[in-house]
Order: C-alpha cells, then sequence, then structure tokens
C-alpha cells in the first residue's frame, strides 16, 4: 500500500475525479441481472465503500462522475461480437434506457453536480465514450476507479486510463468481481502493476485531509 504522503500527493481535490463502473441497479440493485455479482459488491461492502467515496468526494470537491452500460430497447448498436454480450441479451433483467435497471444504486447518492455518462456498446467506459475529453475538460489527472465488474469493465477502465496518460487509483475493497477470490487475484496480479491500490479508508482519509472534512 502506498504511504500517506505519496497517495496525498496524487488526490489532490482539483485534478481528482471519481468514477464509478456500472454501479447501477440492474447489475448491483436487488432485482440485479446478475446476482452473484450484486451479492458480491453488497455483502462484501464494496458497493457500501463506492457510497462512502462518493459522498466524500461530493463534500470535498472532487469531481465524481458515474459510468452507466445500457441499451436500447431495440438493441441497435449494442454489441454482439463476444459471449457476454450475447448472454447479457438473454438475461431477464435488461439494462434498458430509461428503466429502473440503469439508475445509479442506493446507498450511493448522484449529486447535481455529478456527470452521468451511458454507453450502449462495448466493455470499457472510456473508449467510444464521452468519460475521456469530460476528464480532460476538468482537468484531471488522477482517475480513482470504483465498482463493477472486476473480471471485465473495471479492468478495462483502469488500463484505457492508463494508456491516455491518467493515473490511476483503485481502492481494492470498492471493486468487486466473482468469484470472490477473483478480485484479490486481479489487484495483486493485474491492477497493482499499473494502478496505485489503496484502501477505501486510506483514500477517505487523503480527501477529508484535502477537504478538511471530519468524519462522523
Amino acid at each position: 500500500m502506498p504511504s500517506y504522503e505519496a497517495l496525498s500527493e496524487l488526490l489532490e481535490p482539483g485534478t481528482t475525479v471519481l468514477l464509478t463502473v456500472e454501479c447501477q441497479e440492474g447489475v448491483v440493485g436487488a432485482d440485479s441481472a446478475l446476482p452473484e455479482l450484486a451479492g458480491e459488491a453488497r455483502d462484501g461492502g464494496a458497493l457500501a465503500n463506492v457510497a462512502r467515496l462518493v459522498a466524500a468526494a461530493h463534500a470535498g470537491g472532487v469531481q465524481v462522475v458515474h459510468a452507466v452500460a445500457e441499451r436500447r430497447p431495440d438493441g441497435r448498436g449494442a454489441s454482439r461480437n463476444a459471449r457476454l454480450f450475447r448472454a447479457a441479451a438473454r438475461l431477464p433483467v435488461q439494462q434498458v434506457t430509461g428503466t429502473p435497471a440503469v439508475r445509479v444504486a442506493a446507498p450511493i447518492e448522484v449529486a447535481e453536480e455529478d456527470l452521468v455518462v451511458r454507453r450502449l456498446h462495448g466493455l470499457s467506459p472510456l473508449t467510444g465514450t464521452d468519460v475521456d475529453p469530460l476528464l480532460r475538460n476538468l482537468g484531471c489527472r488522477t482517475l480513482i476507479v470504483t465498482g463493477v465488474s472486476a473480471n471485465v469493465a473495471v479492468p478495462n477502465a483502469v488500463f484505457d486510463a492508463v494508456n491516455r496518460g491518467y493515473t490511476v487509483v483503485v481502492p481494492a475493497d470498492a471493486i468487486a468481481g466473482v468469484p470472490s477470490d477473483y478480485t484479490p487475484a486481479m489487484i495483486r496480479h493485474t491492477l497493482a502493476l499499473v494502478a496505485t491500490v489503496a484502501t477505501t479508508d486510506e483514500v477517505l482519509a487523503c480527501l477529508e485531509r484535502a477537504g478538511g472534512i471530519r468524519r462522523a
């Protein structure tokens, strides 16, 4: 884990953005299309930690971006070139635009100043979406990546961000994947090679100190 000083240098509020990945009702909510993943995110504490980080970001002046995956009711423009996409199209809960499934899930609170970016295709929150140009316009240098899944979307976000020149921080207990032992392996053997891995409490300490916030 990084030192407090090293992490604090990365998490300057004016140049840091917090990204939540697919933290939506149809993925991590009570009526998820993927109940095993939802269970890992909720019961393992990752979703609660994302909510804590979002609240601290709001209080400390750090921009929050929510990346949501969805599809049109008619499926136009949706990707079909992988097993994952074809399997998702057969699930009983569909991530259809305008439905409760694509709302950011509780207990995460979406503030008026948050940006919500929705994608209709692909695996990555950054590739082919508005996220990258928004980050550049915001003056982002460090991207905190949270959410699901550690199997697909989170590593896609981390690699794409690093390839675009951002420094990435991953709070290890604020991401989730399946099975339960896969996430720590992904973090240790892959994400830790390209991102700064920390805990939610370590990131919170830096955000709260920078924003002059005290924990309740």
